[in-house]
């Protein structure tokens, strides 16, 4: 960051994306990772970690929008939650708009990265103070491992595939998040994009199908994360999420029945993503 412009240190992406800087608000590192938090004229509020912007105040909804609210509308009852990372709220503001929802764990091994979303972004963290909540600052592989009740769903919310992260997409990790779900239960994560990581994308699904026996994608247009077409991966044991069955909560700015319905990769892209030849659409 030089000159009142921040040029970010995407570990895959082909280009480099850069935005002006009008304010540096701080800027540290933690136990864990290098943190900034900087204003931009259009983006606003940006939280930065080891140099990837994770969130912008203009357009967080997209993702903690989709990331929650898809699996979530596709059941009719879901009362337990788990998110593993996403110490930021902005995933956990979403899934307390369900009323059915009884509790959900947060867990996010940084603390600087909640502390940091509470001053800066309390339209982000707002769900955190909600008595259905419980944070932990702790290992979430570690915690999901010891974890000894169940759950409808588990959604990981972390930084990209690479460093601490890698170990939430192993099959280890996701024979965990199998135990844990209930009979009819869902687990999401990011997946990357499919313009700039086509590969990663493939081997997300593959792996959750060895593990869960089933597997799916959905996508969402997130201007600020590389590729811009940002995917979304499910895993589940034979009910997947594509059917919407409870109306929309109150609160959404971009989710609703008609992006539900038209999220999902259609067939014949997903035979193209699975296809081992290919390395693009």
């Amino acid at each position: 960051m030089s000159e009142g412009r921040f040029v970010e240190r995407d570990p895959y992406a082909p280009i480099q994306y850069g935005y002006q800087v009008d304010q540096v608000l701080c800027s540290g590192r933690s136990d864990f990772q290098e943190y900034q938090v900087i204003t931009n004229p259009f983006f606003g509020r940006i939280m930065i970690l080891d140099g990837v912007v994770q969130l912008t105040e203009r357009d967080e909804f997209f993702y903690h929008e989709m990331l929650a609210h898809v699996p979530l509308h596709s059941r009719p009852q879901p009362e337990n939650v788990i998110v593993i990372g996403g110490g930021d709220g902005g995933a956990v503001r979403e899934v307390v708009r369900h009323d059915c929802v009884k509790n959900v764990w947060l867990v996010d091994i940084d603390p600087e990265v909640t502390r940091l979303s509470k001053e800066y972004f309390p339209g982000v963290s707002c769900g955190l103070s909600d008595p259905r909540v419980r944070v932990l600052h702790e290992d979430g592989a570690a915690f999901l491992r010891n974890f000894d009740g169940r759950a409808d769903l588990v959604v990981v919310d972390s930084t990209d595939i690479v460093g601490m992260a890698k170990v939430l997409f192993s099959q280890q990790f996701f024979g965990d998040v199998n135990r844990v779900l209930t009979d009819d239960g869902l687990f999401v994560t990011l997946s990357e994009s499919l313009h700039f990581h086509f590969p990663i994308v493939r081997d997300v699904q593959n792996t959750m199908r060895d593990v869960f026996g089933h597997a799916d994608l959905y996508t969402a247009p997130i201007a600020t994360y590389g590729g811009n077409w940002w995917c979304f991966a499910v895993g589940h044991k034979g009910r997947g999420c594509r059917a919407k069955v409870r109306p929309t909560v109150a609160g959404t700015r971009y989710y609703c029945d008609e992006i539900h319905s038209g999220c999902f990769l259609p067939d014949f892209l997903y035979s193209r993503l699975m296809d081992p030849s290919r390395d693009r659409f």
